[in-house]
């Protein structure tokens, strides 16, 4: 593999970069891996160069019925943060976050990983004492945060109306500054070509149409390109995760919804970090290029459908407008959705399942790309082992039978 660099970007420009190697091979599926993992989005992709990197294991498959990174890693807003509230999800997307630091010299690719902070808005009281409860509950685990007063969040932000007379009056924000942003392209295509170079088939246009299973063992997957055999599956298909687990014989306390976002036509640079607010669940930032990003809540229907409805879109624009009167004038764009697949405790899937050989890693709802590295370290290390990493062990399918649940819902934040 082509190492990047500043001396190669010189080099190629002689030649008008017409002469790039082709970042990952397209091969024909082999008959036989030692892994098999179902999704070729960012959490897919980590999983196989986890495997191959950190355990040696590159006999591996990775098996996409689109493209890599079609599906959710090029459908959300790109927030990164780790701001958690309870002890077992914080320690999962810290792990995460340090992943992040360093990932881009990890992989050879720029993932423009920008730390410029997350503010979370508060405009009630009871905001206000879940802020100072999670940002305490932040720095027990050793997570940076800070609660700001409309002073300080007028000072990071000049541009939002933080006025007594505002509809959503701004009582106060918390603060991440190791937070922000990702090029979610980037992070799906770097993961794809390290992957690549280390001797993992990326199968892309490879639907799987059922499961190889017999005495309760998988044994590989059925696809429209013919059957491949493994012993070990892993699947990583987001919002397409209960579909894959009927195949398979069993059920996840799943709910698959659409989850929007939509993009403005570039401004000048004038919103340097990302400001989110979950009491009107609406949050925005503004990319390199001048776009700003903006995202909302799940659609309240399940679906499939990567749309979603206009009265969301409505909702989030007016609470936007709100906080920035300044954009009320803004054309937007585009609009899209991603399929988010949520659990009852807002919280992951990483787990064994009732078929052997058989993992699932799922249920991130709408805080998926955020914990890209983390979940593929960890799910990496789970597959290899074949039994459950320690920060993965609460969020097993067990926990909605014995009860354990590590609730989120709303505790970080918003559920993103």
């Amino acid at each position: 593999m082509q190492r990047y660099s500043g001396f190669g970007l010189a080099k190629h420009a002689l030649s008008h970069h017409e002469n790039w190697e082709r970042q990952w091979r397209n091969p024909t599926p082999k008959k036989q891996y030692d892994v098999i993992i179902v999704g070729g989005g960012g959490h897919g992709l980590a999983t196989a160069y986890y495997l191959a990197k950190e355990h040696g294991i590159t006999n591996v498959a990775v098996v996409e019925k689109g493209w890599l990174g079609g599906g959710n890693t090029a459908r959300n807003t790109t927030i990164v943060r780790s701001n958690y509230l309870w002890d077992e999800s914080a320690a999962l997307y810290e792990h995460a976050m340090k992943l992040w630091e360093g990932l881009s010299q990890d992989i050879n690719y720029n993932v423009m990983f920008s730390q410029r902070g997350v503010m979370n808005l508060g405009h009630t009281l009871q905001d206000m004492r879940d802020i100072q409860r999670r940002v305490n509950a932040n720095r027990l685990n050793g997570i940076d945060g800070e609660v700001l007063n409309p002073e300080q969040i007028q000072k990071i932000v000049p541009i939002m109306d933080c006025s007594k007379n505002a509809r959503y009056p701004i009582l106060g924000a918390s603060w991440q500054p190791r937070a922000g942003v990702a090029r979610h392209d980037a992070v799906a295509w770097g993961y794809a070509r390290a992957a690549d170079a280390l001797g993992v088939d990326l199968l892309q246009n490879t639907e799987v149409t059922g499961f190889k299973i017999r005495d309760g063992r998988v044994f590989g997957v059925h696809t429209n390109r013919g059957d491949i055999e493994a012993k070990t599956v892993g699947c990583v298909a987001a919002g397409n995760s209960g579909v894959l687990a009927k195949m398979a014989g069993f059920r996840l306390p799943l709910e698959s919804h659409p989850l929007q976002a939509l993009v403005s036509e570039p401004l000048k640079p004038v919103l340097d970090t990302v400001v989110m607010s979950n009491h009107v669940h609406g949050y925005i930032s503004q990319t390199d290029k001048g776009d700003l990003v903006i995202g909302a809540g799940i659609d309240g229907y399940n679906g499939y459908g990567q749309r979603g409805s206009f009265p969301t879109v409505e909702h989030t624009l007016q609470a936007i407008v709100e906080m920035f009167p300044m954009f009320s004038r803004v054309r937007m764009n585009r609009q899209w959705g991603g399929i988010v697949d949520t659990c009852p405790d807002a919280c992951p899937i990483l787990s064994k399942t009732p078929v052997k050989g058989l993992f699932f890693n799922c249920g991130w709802g709408t805080g998926g790309f955020k914990a890209t590295p983390g979940s593929g370290h960890v799910f990496a290390w789970t597959l290899a082992k074949g039994q459950t990493h320690p920060l993965a062990a609460p969020f097993s399918i067990d926990r909605f039978h014995t009860g354990a649940l590590v609730d989120e819902h709303g505790a970080a934040g918003v559920a993103h």
